[in-house]
């Protein structure tokens, strides 16, 4: 009988990593998540859900701590929380760019210190960084988010050389226009027209080459590849699900 696989999830109420939850529990998977807000929905019985911010670095302790006291080992660990400041560069405060920083950068750094012996103790396992095509192009006043995902995308290649030996490999996956929360309030930064949210939407749909929005589960299932052995020879590797938005020039 196969061995009980944990993962822990961060970002866990919000709609990739609700999705992700979804997926490694469907797949017979025990979840941990963790978020600032509270699951929406019953979350999985056989897992554990903690309440902290992932900003601050004595909650990580903490929710390694409980992690480690629900089960001795993991598997996989997702680093998806995120946050998303939407302002011009000369309007972003020092205090705004460093929530930015720990949220989306500092807390994979922090949480992969104390995931380390966990995933040791159980032979190995998966770290996957969910970073965002905003770490290879970007557009305007999301200097901050951006300045993260791509720290996040060169901690990913840093981590998977050093954790080699150990048996752990670190990816990346990068989202491009998914239909999450954090998608729609940034959808006023004026960059996709349009005088409604539905249009603006749409507008954006038809950038991508598949003329559609990604949703959450189409990410969900890329984590999931990551974190399993059938991704088993790939490491510190950047996996772009956009629809093609990156394949195109935006000069065509």
């Amino acid at each position: 009988m196969d061995k009980e696989k944990i993962v822990l999830i961060t970002g866990a109420a919000g709609g990739i990593g609700s999705a992700a939850v979804a997926k490694f529990s469907q797949c017979g998977w025990k979840v941990i998540g963790v978020d600032r807000r509270d699951f929406e929905g019953p979350f999985p019985t056989a897992g554990l859900f903690i309440l902290a911010d992932i900003s601050k670095p004595e909650d990580i302790s903490s929710i390694y701590e409980k992690a480690s006291s629900f089960s001795p080992f993991l598997n996989a660990v997702v680093n998806n929380a995120g946050v998303q400041v939407s302002k011009p560069i000369v309007d972003t405060s020092i205090a705004e760019w460093d929530m930015v920083i720990a949220s989306n950068l500092r807390s994979a750094f922090l949480g992969a210190k104390f995931a380390h012996p966990l995933l040791v103790k159980a032979g190995g396992g998966a770290i996957v960084n969910v970073s965002s095509v905003h770490a290879v192009a970007t557009s305007i006043n999301v200097a901050a988010y951006a300045a993260s995902k791509g720290g996040l995308l060169a901690l990913t290649r840093a981590m998977a050389i050093e954790f080699a030996k150990d048996d752990i490999r670190v990816n990346a996956v990068l989202p491009g226009a998914v239909d999450t929360p954090m998608l729609r309030d940034g959808m006023n930064r004026g960059q996709h027209g349009g005088s409604s949210l539905q249009e603006r939407l749409e507008n954006l749909a038809r950038k991508t080459v598949n003329g559609r929005i990604g949703q959450p589960q189409e990410i969900a299932n890329t984590i999931y590849f990551l974190a399993t052995g059938e991704s088993s020879f790939m490491t510190g590797q950047a996996l772009v699900v956009d629809g093609g938005a990156t394949a195109r020039l935006s000069t065509e």
